[in-house]
């Protein structure tokens, strides 16, 4: 059975970013006075980033597969994931996979595209959404 991430009063997941095409989507609340905008999408991002390594970690297939193509084992996976290039790379073999992205997806309860916001998040390349 699948894991539903939790939800706000308003019932949005806080996976949801805050830049999208209509869908239901959490804009950030910017508290501090010293956070642009890009800042506050990079923390998002990374959320998004670090739900979707948690999304592969659930189910060993998905895991194994992982770890398999990036060449980690699973005692560096934890230090591995602190680079955000990894997230990056986590984010790409997500969005990479149609069946694992709609999974992701519905899992989280986000807008596929989400994913790819992020991508061009975290890279700091406006367009940049890690397809080929």
């Amino acid at each position: 059975m699948a894991r539903r991430a939790t939800r706000d009063p308003a019932g949005r997941s806080p996976l949801q970013l805050s830049r999208g095409s209509g869908t239901r989507m959490k804009k950030p609340h910017y508290t501090d006075a010293g956070k642009s905008p890009s800042k506050a999408r990079k923390e998002a991002a990374t959320t998004l980033a670090v739900a979707a390594l948690s999304f592969l970690a659930a189910e060993p297939e998905r895991l194994e597969r992982f770890l398999a193509l990036t060449g980690l084992g699973p005692q560096s996976l934890r230090a591995a994931a602190r680079e955000p290039s990894f997230l990056i790379g986590v984010l790409e073999h997500v969005a990479g996979d149609e069946t694992l992205l709609l999974a992701f997806a519905d899992e989280g309860e986000i807008n596929p595209q989400d994913v790819g916001r992020a991508l061009e998040a975290l890279a700091d390349r406006p367009g940049h959404t890690g397809a080929a």
